[in-house]
């Protein structure tokens, strides 16, 4: 009897040493952790450690497992109430959170908060995978994740070689922004929209606005894309093609609207770099270039 209490105390300690261990080195088992970066999201289900998250910032989309989780509200517009009352045990960021009283409010109450590094450069994005991989004790898979996107990041550019654009067409993102409520150009920021745009065979339209956030029907229409890139959430607004074509200033009297070249792609695809980055410039690519497709 003695011995079976041994072994059952025994059991008990090492399953709380997993949930109870060092916060600061992430080697603890079975965490509730609050993530809130959509980059970060992926790249922890990537990694297996998806079951630990227990809630995340609303643009926090992918994978679909993600969508299935609480939410604290817009990354750049959190609810520090809402971090708190979910009593994480770690919780995640990469310094593009906000408004700025969240951080000092949640640092506060003595939550153990770690930040990482952006995704916005393929570089970038293959050393987060690592740095996560290190913190949670993944090292092997974030190396073999890496090393997939580098694969097909480079197969991606040889599909795109192999078609020998001569002439590539001027591309636009509009996007629609929830936290302000209104439809931008995305593109034009020498961000990852227009990286990827560039990785997929494309060129971005030029566009005018001198940083403006809501979207001006003159600038669009002098940038004059031939494709206009939607992301999902402004496009599934107005509902279909013809209604986003009329609906959105300046888009019936570019090329893309006349043509009815309007795309819709997702956005976390478009703003950050991540594991699917190779087969998300391939799909984007097909979508360019459909007559050049030779995989149909």
């Amino acid at each position: 009897m003695k011995k079976i209490l041994w072994i059952l105390f025994a059991a008990f300690f090492l399953i709380s040493c997993g949930r109870f261990g060092n916060k600061e080195t992430g080697d603890k088992k079975d965490q509730r952790i609050v993530c809130l970066s959509k980059h970060l999201t992926e790249m922890m289900f990537a990694l297996g450690k998806g079951h630990d998250l227990v809630a995340v910032d609303l643009s926090s989309t992918y994978p679909d497992s993600a969508k299935l989780l609480k939410t604290v509200g817009y990354h750049r517009a959190l609810s520090p109430e809402s971090i708190i009352a979910m009593d994480p045990d770690l919780v995640i960021h990469s310094n593009d959170i906000g408004p700025e009283n969240v951080l000092p409010q949640i640092t506060k109450t003595g939550l153990n908060i770690h930040a990482f590094g952006g995704a916005n450069t393929i570089d970038s994005a293959k050393l987060l995978l690592k740095e996560l991989g290190k913190f949670f004790g993944e090292e092997q898979k974030a190396d073999s994740i890496a090393n997939k996107m580098e694969r097909d990041i480079s197969a991606a550019a040889d599909s795109v070689k192999a078609m020998n654009i001569k002439d590539s067409l001027r591309v636009m993102i509009i996007h629609f922004g929830r936290a302000n409520n209104v439809y931008f150009v995305m593109s034009g920021r020498r961000g990852v929209g227009d990286k990827m745009i560039a990785l997929a065979g494309g060129r971005t339209a030029i566009y005018d606005a001198k940083g403006a956030r809501q979207i001006s029907a003159e600038a669009v229409a002098t940038a004059n894309p031939d494709v206009i890139i939607a992301t999902d959430f402004g496009f599934d607004q107005m509902g279909n093609m013809d209604k986003f074509i009329d609906g959105v200033p300046g888009v019936a009297l570019t090329n893309a609207g006349k043509n009815k070249r309007i795309v819709r792609f997702e956005e976390h695809d478009l703003v950050y770099f991540g594991p699917r980055t190779g087969e998300n410039i391939m799909k984007l690519t097909k979508l360019l270039y459909p007559a050049r497709d030779k995989t149909k």
